[in-house]
């Protein structure tokens, strides 16, 4: 006999960010200058992203204060009261476009900082849609029946990624060379876009506390099939438009190309991020039978507000108008946190005291990578 799905409930929802708020001013405090100069493109890439501030897991020496796993695990922690211990976890799932290693998993790393028990983990990877891919496995998970409970997150700590003398080798060698020692845009201005933190969702089978959202739908697309990479680490792309691996090259070029610094074509992320969107959103909205005025709360995981009213125009446009005042966004103020950036946002909205049973809540999280998108359709109960 089959059994009927399980109905799934995100029952809290918490974040974690490091240390103190960061202004504009501050953060070559924090990242440091390449080759001791202000950065050209700073100004210009905040000017346009609207981020005031956000978090980083260093303090001003460039010392680090937190791992990608310990960032994680503080957030999982919030979680935990009377009613609900580390030990009643019963699947971990974790996403992240950071790790702090290659291997073994991040999912890995976080279990073993909660030394809790044995039990099923999950690693989502991939850029931002990782912290959503990880919610869906939890949700399928509980959804089948197979856990009855979920502790999924979200999580990124990229700043010492964007270090200034991670791209210091790269100078030296431009210099060498006679060439203008300034590195590609392609990799400065994610220096400017991109900060630390993490968010925990607790997933179970029925509904607790004053506030439960139960998860009506997920849905996930990839593009991959017909548009080339946009944002990558750990290579190279060729002319071809193909990607060549860290692993092909020698450990002299690992440093004077930085290969391992997180890069995007921005030339295609132009082209494609709202077009794309608007197709998969569209996709998802005709699949549920689901109208613009049957959502109470937009979440829509921007990089940077340069696109937000570009997006409602294209919405718009495709006759999926969201009225701007259901969109609720925080990005000024915590920064683009990858992963982790639809958990915060959705954490504020949570413990906002603003949600009322029967407001519904729509998620979307766009990927550069290679396009992906993420949705989520939520209702308060």
């Amino acid at each position: 006999m089959l059994k009927m799905p399980t109905k799934v409930y995100i029952n809290k929802i918490e974040k974690f960010l490091p240390n103190h708020p960061v202004s504009n001013d501050e953060m070559e405090n924090y990242l440091g200058k390449i080759n001791n100069k202000p950065s050209k493109s700073r100004n210009i890439v905040l000017r346009n992203n609207g981020i005031k501030t956000r978090y980083y897991a260093l303090d001003t020496h460039q010392n680090v204060t937190h791992t990608n796993a310990e960032l994680t695990v503080e957030a999982i922690q919030k979680l935990v009261n009377n009613q609900f211990s580390l030990n009643d976890i019963e699947l971990l799932s974790c996403g992240t476009s950071t790790p702090d290693l290659l291997l073994p998993s991040h999912a890995a790393m976080v279990h073993g900082l909660l030394k809790n028990k044995t039990m099923e983990i999950n690693s989502a990877s991939g850029i931002c849609c990782s912290g959503m891919n990880a919610l869906k496995y939890g949700y399928l998970s509980v959804k089948a029946g197979m856990t009855k409970n979920a502790v999924c997150t979200g999580s990124e700590r990229v700043s010492t990624w964007m270090k200034a003398d991670k791209f210091e080798k790269e100078v030296e060698n431009l210099e060498q060379l006679e060439q203008q020692p300034i590195i590609a845009f392609k990799k400065d201005f994610l220096r400017w876009m991109l900060s630390d933190g993490a968010g925990a969702m607790l997933l179970e089978n029925a509904p607790k506390g004053n506030i439960s959202l139960e998860i009506l739908w997920m849905e996930n697309y990839s593009y991959a099939h017909e548009l080339e990479t946009c944002m990558y680490a750990g290579g190279e792309k060729l002319e071809d438009g193909t990607i060549k691996s860290w692993s092909e090259y020698s450990v002299d070029e690992w440093q004077n190309q930085s290969v391992f610094s997180l890069k995007q074509d921005v030339k295609i992320l132009d082209e494609y991020i709202l077009e794309k969107g608007v197709e998969s959103m569209r996709d998802a909205m005709q699949k549920h039978q689901l109208t613009p005025e049957q959502i109470t709360y937009f979440l829509p995981h921007i990089s940077s507000l340069f696109f937000k009213e570009k997006l409602y125009n294209s919405f718009k446009n495709a006759n999926l108008e969201i009225a701007e005042d259901k969109w609720f966004l925080n990005l000024p103020k915590v920064g683009n946190v990858g992963s982790a950036s639809i958990y915060l946002m959705l954490e504020e909205l949570f413990h906002s005291g603003n949600l009322k049973s029967g407001d519904t809540i729509l998620l979307s999280v766009p990927e550069s990578g290679r396009f992906s998108y993420a949705y989520a359709f939520l209702q308060v109960v």
